[in-house]
C-alpha cells in the first residue's frame, strides 16, 4: 500500500513530501531558518558592541561600556546612541595642564612657601650620612 496513487501525476516536485512522512521542504525550510538566527543574532551583537570598539582607547571608555550594557538589559535604545556618540567623541586631556599649572602654582616665589622640590633617592642617602658624622 506504499505505492502511488493510480490519480497522481507521473512527476511529483521534490518538495511533496513522500509516503514514507518524510518531508524535505519542511528540512530546508528548518535548517535556513536556524541558519539564518544564528547570523541575524551575530550581526546584532557585532553592531551592538561598535560603541565599545570604537572608543578602547579613549578616555570614556568605561562609560561607554555601562551605557552599552543598560541599552542591552533594558532595551532602551537611546543609551546605545549616546554610547556611540561619546565614543566618537574626543574628550579633551584636562588633568595634564591643570597639573602643570598646579604645580607652576605652588613653586612661584610669590606664593611665600617653600618649594616641594623631591629629592632622589642618592641625595637622600647622601644628606643622612652627613648628619650623621
Amino acid at each position: 500500500m506504499t505505492g502511488t496513487n493510480p490519480a497522481a501525476p507521473h512527476h511529483i516536485p521534490w518538495f511533496v513530501p513522500s509516503p514514507d512522512g518524510a518531508d524535505p521542504l519542511m528540512v530546508v525550510t528548518a535548517v535556513i531558518l536556524l541558519v539564518g538566527v544564528l547570523f541575524i543574532g551575530v550581526f546584532f551583537f557585532f553592531l551592538h558592541s561598535l560603541p565599545e570598539r570604537l572608543g578602547h582607547k579613549k578616555f570614556q571608555f568605561e562609560i561607554v561600556a555601562v551605557l552599552g550594557l543598560i541599552s542591552l538589559f533594558t532595551h532602551q535604545h537611546i543609551f546605545w546612541v549616546a554610547a556611540l556618540i561619546l565614543a566618537l567623541i574626543d574628550l579633551p586631556d584636562f588633568t595634564t595642564p591643570l597639573g602643570r599649572i598646579a604645580t607652576a602654582l605652588e613653586t612661584r616665589p610669590s606664593t611665600g612657601r617653600p618649594a616641594r622640590v623631591e629629592a632622589s633617592s642618592k641625595d637622600k642617602t647622601h644628606a643622612a650620612g652627613e648628619h650623621e658624622a
